[in-house]
């Protein structure tokens, strides 16, 4: 099962894709989206739309996963990352694909074992579980990190439906 990860961004929109077949994890490639700031509001979406799109068509995942936002100081903000957000959630729902979303937390203590790691130490553990993805930025590595959260999710998902 091929699984994409995004960690949602105005600025930068983290993408990680990950193989997960017999148990096993395999680095397939990560990235980042980065809209011009320059553009307005509107464009900057369009943008991450568009490269979300592109990185479904090349690497044709066949489940997404979403990291939850937590934003507690600045209203403004959080309705900016929200929209960047919504992009991130309904990419692969047009696409067809179905999207599952985690908390921050939950994503942290999948990877890390702790729910509060920072990103340094999520960005250690990338580099421990998946060896061949070499040293990733905060927001490719933080995508990398759900898309490992959602297969050990997905894996217990599918023994449940096995029965």
């Amino acid at each position: 099962m091929i699984i994409i990860g995004l960690d949602p961004g105005l600025n930068n929109t983290g993408w990680g894709i990950v193989d997960f077949q017999s148990g096993r994890l395999s680095f397939v490639a990560a990235g980042v989206i980065k809209p011009s700031s320059d553009l307005p509001m509107a464009d900057r979406l369009k943008g991450l739309f568009a490269g979300i799109l592109r990185v479904l068509e090349e690497y044709q995942p066949h489940t997404a996963a979403v990291e939850e936002t937590f934003v507690n100081t600045n209203p403004r903000s959080a309705l900016i990352l929200g929209q960047a957000r919504g992009i991130a959630l309904m990419t692969p729902a047009f696409y067809g694909i179905p999207v599952a979303e985690y908390a921050a937390n939950t994503v942290k203590k999948a990877v890390v074992g702790a729910g509060h790691a920072d990103k340094t130490q999520v960005q250690a553990m990338i580099r421990l579980l998946l060896p061949t993805s070499g040293t990733q930025g905060a927001d490719a590595a933080d995508a990398l990190a759900v898309a490992i959260c959602h297969s050990h999710f997905a894996k217990t998902a599918n023994r449940w439906k096995a029965g």
